[in-house]
C-alpha cells in the first residue's frame, strides 16, 4: 500500500515549495452552495414525470428514501476525506486503503462521470436555450455554454463560489415562489385530513416493487453531492468541513426536493402523465398553479439550474484529473499543473470544455438518426462511474475502519457496509445502454494503464495528499 505520509506540492522547504497550489479560500458555506448547484435545488422536477408513473404517485416516499440511502454514501466521503483531504476524492481513498491499482480503475470511472456531467448539462442548455431563441441552431448553443462554463471555471476559485451563490439563491426562490402558490392554492380546498398524507401513501396504490422502481429513479436528484471532496484541498479545515459540507447537501437538497414534490402532489395527485408529458410534467402542472407565468419562470429556471450544474461539474472534474496528473495516473506534465495567476488547473478546464462541445455533438449527430437525444443517452451513462466510485468509497471506508480505527463501533462497519449494497442494487439494475457504454470505457482505461505499466509490472500511480496549509 502506498505510504500516508503527507507529501503536498507545495510543503514549506521542499523542492517544490514555490511551485504554486491549490489555495485554501473556500469556507463550509461555500462548499455546501457549491455542492448545492452541482446536485441542483430543482433537480426533482426533470425527473418528478418518471418518478410519478413508476411510484403511482408516492414521489415524496421515494425521494426521502434515496435521501437516506446516498447519506451513508456521503458519511463515507466525509470520513475518508478526514483521512486523505486531496483533489482526488475517491480515486485517493480507495487507491491508499485498497491497491494503487484499484484507485486507478475508480478514478477512471469517475472521470467517465465528471465529463458527461458538463456533457449532458451543455445539451440540456443548448436545448432549452432553443426554446426561447430558436434562431440559433444546436451547435451553436453548445459552442455558447461550453466556452461560458470554461471562462467561468477558469477564474479563480473565489470567483466561482461568488456566482453560484447568486445561481443558488435565484433557483431557491423561484422554488419558494412555486410552494407559495401551491399553498394560496390549497388555502380555501376543504379537504379530509387524509388528502395531505396521500403523497407519503395511498393504500390502493401502493406497491413496493413500485416504490423501489421510483427510488431507483430519485436516486439521481442527489448526483453529484460526491463532487465536494473533489474541493478538499481549496477549502479551509477540509477534515472537518468535508464531512459536514457533503451530508448537509444531501439533507438539504432531499429536505428541499421532498417539499418541491409534495406541493406538486397536492396539485396533481397520483395522475399518471402521457409519455409524451414525461420530461416536461412539473413545469405543466405549476400551470395549474401559477398559470403561463410560472410556467415560463420554471422553464427558464431549469434551464439556469442546469447552467450551475455544468459549470460546478467543470469544476469538480477539473480538480479530479488534476489529483490523477498530479500522482501520474494521467500525464503529469499536461493533468499535474496549475495556472500560476489564478491556481487553477486550467489545462484541465479547457479539455472538459472542449469534450462537452465535441461530445455533445457527436451524441446529437447519432441520437437524431437512432432516436432520442443527446441528453438522454448522457445521462443513462453518467452513473455507471459515479456508483462504481460510490462502491469504492464505502469500500474503503469499511476497511479503514477495521484496519485502523482504535475504537470499534457498530455504525463504523454498518454505514459504509450499507452504502455499499444500496450503491451495488442501483448499479446492477442500470439501462443495458449504460453498461454498454461503461464497459468499452473501462476497457480502454484498463488498456491505456496496462500500456502504461508494461502489463501492470510497474507502479501505476502514486498519491500526494497534501497538507492542511492555507
Amino acid at each position: 500500500m502506498a505510504s500516508h505520509q503527507n507529501t503536498g506540492i507545495a510543503v514549506s522547504g521542499s523542492a517544490d515549495g514555490h511551485k504554486p497550489h491549490l489555495r485554501r479560500s473556500l469556507k463550509l458555506w461555500n462548499l455546501i452552495i457549491i455542492g448545492m448547484v452541482i446536485v441542483q435545488p430543482t433537480a426533482p422536477m426533470g425527473i418528478y414525470g418518471v418518478i410519478s408513473n413508476k411510484a403511482h404517485g408516492h414521489v415524496v416516499t421515494t425521494i426521502l428514501i434515496a435521501m437516506v440511502a446516498m447519506l451513508f454514501t456521503a458519511i463515507s466521503y466525509g470520513r475518508m476525506a478526514r483521512i486523505y483531504p486531496s483533489a482526488g476524492s475517491a480515486y485517493t481513498y480507495v487507491g491508499q486503503e485498497m491497491h494503487p491499482s484499484l484507485g486507478y480503475v475508480v478514478g477512471w470511472s469517475m472521470v467517465m462521470d465528471y465529463l458527461l456531467n458538463p456533457l449532458i448539462c451543455t445539451a440540456f442548455c443548448a436545448k432549452a436555450a432553443m426554446n426561447i431563441v430558436p434562431g440559433l441552431s444546436y451547435y451553436v448553443w453548445i459552442l455558447l455554454f461550453a466556452a461560458f462554463f470554461t471562462w467561468t471555471n477558469l477564474r479563480a476559485i473565489k470567483t466561482s463560489a461568488r456566482l453560484n451563490e447568486a445561481m443558488c439563491l435565484g433557483m431557491v426562490i423561484v422554488v419558494v415562489i412555486f410552494l407559495a402558490g401551491v399553498v394560496q392554492m390549497q388555502w380555501h380546498v376543504h379537504h379530509d385530513p387524509g388528502f395531505f398524507t396521500h403523497p407519503f401513501y395511498q393504500r390502493e396504490l401502493f406497491r413496493l416493487s413500485d416504490l423501489f422502481a421510483g427510488t431507483s429513479v430519485a436516486v439521481l436528484t442527489y448526483i453529484g453531492f460526491d463532487a465536494v471532496s473533489t474541493l478538499s484541498e481549496e477549502v479551509e479545515n477540509p477534515r472537518r468541513n468535508i464531512m459536514l459540507g457533503t451530508v448537509l447537501v444531501c439533507l438539504i437538497v432531499g429536505v428541499l426536493s421532498a417539499l418541491e414534490v409534495y406541493a406538486a402532489q397536492l396539485v396533481w395527485g397520483a395522475k399518471p402523465f402521457a409519455s409524451n408529458q414525461v420530461e416536461s410534467a412539473f413545469a405543466l402542472l405549476s400551470r395549474d398553479v401559477g398559470g403561463v407565468v410560472l410556467f415560463q419562470l420554471l422553464n427558464c429556471t431549469l434551464l439556469v439550474a442546469n447552467m450551475g450544474s455544468g459549470m460546478g461539474a467543470q469544476l469538480a472534474a477539473g480538480r479530479l484529473l488534476y489529483g490523477m496528473g498530479r500522482g501520474n495516473a494521467l500525464p503529469r506534465s499536461f493533468f499535474g499543473v496549475l495556472d500560476k495567476k489564478h491556481f487553477v488547473p486550467r489545462n484541465n478546464i479547457v479539455l472538459v470544455g472542449a469534450f462537452a462541445v465535441t461530445g455533445a455533438a457527436i451524441l446529437e449527430y447519432f441520437a437524431n438518426r437512432l432516436g432520442g437525444g443527446a441528453y438522454e443517452i448522457g445521462a443513462e451513462a453518467l452513473n455507471f462511474g459515479a456508483f462504481i466510485a460510490f462502491m469504492g468509497v464505502n469500500v474503503a471506508a469499511l476497511i479503514h475502519h477495521g484496519r485502523s480505527e482504535k475504537r470499534k463501533n457498530l455504525s463504523g462497519f454498518l454505514v459504509p457496509a450499507l452504502g455499499f449494497l444500496i450503491c451495488a442494487f442501483i448499479w446492477i439494475h442500470l439501462s443495458h445502454t449504460a453498461m454498454a457504454l461503461g464497459v468499452v470505457w473501462m476497457a480502454v482505461g484498463i488498456t491505456y494503464g496496462a500500456i502504461r505499466t508494461r502489463g501492470f509490472r510497474a507502479d501505476l500511480v502514486t498519491f500526494d495528499i497534501p497538507e492542511d496549509q492555507d
